[in-house]
């Protein structure tokens, strides 16, 4: 399998540190309000990932941490605290809001057939780990303690833009949002791993630490997590493109001036969802959200829908009418895999040609987890030379990552479809059989007669790719 890795600007082999094993490191929520839909396509592609490397046959332990402290709003130093605005806003305790979003964001993620990482730890639980490696970057003189604060000293680096080189004032937070910068800092880019001293006076969350009372900074949180989880090597790094600085930039400096060697091998970052107006955020104009999906009659997969049929490394662009498209493209492919379903014979799976077949599916995949490729491979079974029984093998097979639940939803319409018959008189069910079997013989003639009889008994039939529709006139 090749990925796209973000550090080096390359497409690689992926070769796991040790053979068979797959660290993986997820950054997770802000627990501080609902997750938007932009959030949640990177969580739908890092799902997509982690699935299809188990389907590869490889062991995966996936780790994600949820943000309940030290998150400010710039996502550097600057702005206000995200758990304690959303405290204010709801007149709740920053752990009851924590609380509440954290059990919403995952019940979005349910919806959206989003398996649950192995590990999920609250940086409020990890404290005792934050302090050891803050401790040991002072040992070492990558931090410094000023105003009060505890701060990383990025020049002490041989390289601190990783990722791309890009000039200071493109990517220093606090000059690109017009905030005023932290006096405190010996560098502009330099970054606080430890709060004692700040605006958040009422600052709920505090713990009691070498330097005093205060609360870990954002960025080492997720170290110290995979760190703690995952080891001093970790595998492969996952997160939204807007992560890549300056919250993954810090994560590496801080990572590697603590462990004296490099760290992470693979960078997974995932595009934006934008607007017509642009970048979606909560912020701006209606706050897209599962639920709001759901109240406006889309399913939540007609959502993953969407963005499967967009590779991961392009901005994906949102709009109802995209959106109705994907639900209408959704409902014809659960039909079509309807009648498959209900052509099935007794005949077995083929498997020569289910390898043969399934290869266009992991060659998609194997891409840099071309998912776009990879609905068009799920299309292409319906057009493949095979019986109903190898058909639906495939589908099934393919949809232990997609995470479409095709063949599910697909008995499902059958069912209903059986319910609806139900109200049918069984004088025009048997009709209607008869001028299938008319159809079948090309006896359009009888076929026609039959139909008029129908009709005149209150019922009209249509003729679709799935089959034949009856409906009360």
């Amino acid at each position: 399998m090749k990925l796209y890795n973000s550090l080096t600007h390359k497409t690689e082999d992926f070769i796991p540190n040790e053979p068979g094993r797959v660290s993986m490191y997820t950054c997770g929520p802000t627990v501080y309000h609902f997750a938007h839909i932009g959030n949640l396509r990177s969580y739908i592609m890092e799902d997509v990932l982690e699935k299809y490397l188990r389907y590869t046959g490889l062991e995966v332990k996936r780790v994600m941490n949820i943000t309940d402290v030290g998150h400010l709003t710039s996502d550097g130093d600057t702005g206000d605290d995200k758990m304690l605005k959303g405290a204010k806003r709801e007149h709740k305790t920053v752990m009851e809001i924590a609380d509440f979003y954290t059990k919403a964001f995952f019940a979005d993620c349910a919806k959206l057939n989003i398996k649950t990482p192995d590990v999920v730890e609250p940086a409020t639980h990890c404290i005792d780990e934050f302090i050891k490696v803050i401790s040991s970057l002072l040992e070492k003189d990558y931090a410094y303690e000023a105003g009060g604060n505890i701060y990383f000293d990025t020049s002490k680096l041989d390289k601190y833009y990783v990722f791309g080189e890009l000039a200071e004032e493109d990517l220093e937070v606090g000059v690109r949002e017009g905030v005023e910068e932290d006096s405190n800092k010996r560098n502009k880019a330099d970054f606080v791993l430890w709060f004692t001293k700040s605006k958040f006076d009422d600052q709920e969350l505090k713990w009691e630490s070498p330097w005093g009372l205060g609360y870990p900074g954002w960025h080492i949180e997720c170290s110290c997590i995979s760190m703690k989880h995952l080891g001093e090597r970790l595998d492969l790094h996952c997160g939204g493109i807007d992560n890549q600085f300056p919250h993954h930039t810090n994560e590496i400096a801080q990572s590697e001036a603590f462990l004296g060697h490099k760290w992470c091998n693979y960078w997974f970052h995932v595009h934006h969802l934008n607007t017509s107006d642009g970048k979606m955020s909560k912020s701006k104009g209606e706050f897209l959200t599962v639920s709001l999906l759901e109240e406006k009659d889309y399913d939540p997969l007609v959502y993953r829908f969407f963005c499967l049929q967009s590779h991961y490394r392009k901005s994906l662009v949102f709009s109802w009418e995209n959106l109705d498209n994907a639900k209408q493209a959704f409902n014809k492919l659960i039909s079509r895999i309807a009648a498959l379903i209900s052509e099935k014979d007794a005949a077995p799976i083929d498997k020569a040609a289910f390898e043969s077949i399934r290869a266009g599916f992991t060659a998609a995949m194997d891409d840099d987890i071309n998912t776009s490729n990879a609905v068009t491979a799920l299309y292409d079974v319906f057009k493949a030379d095979t019986n109903a029984a190898t058909k639906i093998a495939l589908i099934d097979d393919y949809d232990k990552v997609l995470s479409l639940s095709l063949t599910e939803k697909a008995r499902a319409l059958l069912d209903k479809q059986e319910e609806a018959k139900s109200d049918i008189p069984a004088e025009v069910l048997e009709l209607v059989e008869q001028r299938k079997a008319a159809r079948k013989e090309k006896n359009f003639a009888l076929a026609d007669e039959l139909r008029d009889k129908i009709i005149a008994l209150g019922y009209t039939i249509r003729e679709t790719r799935q089959g034949t529709e009856i409906s009360k006139s």
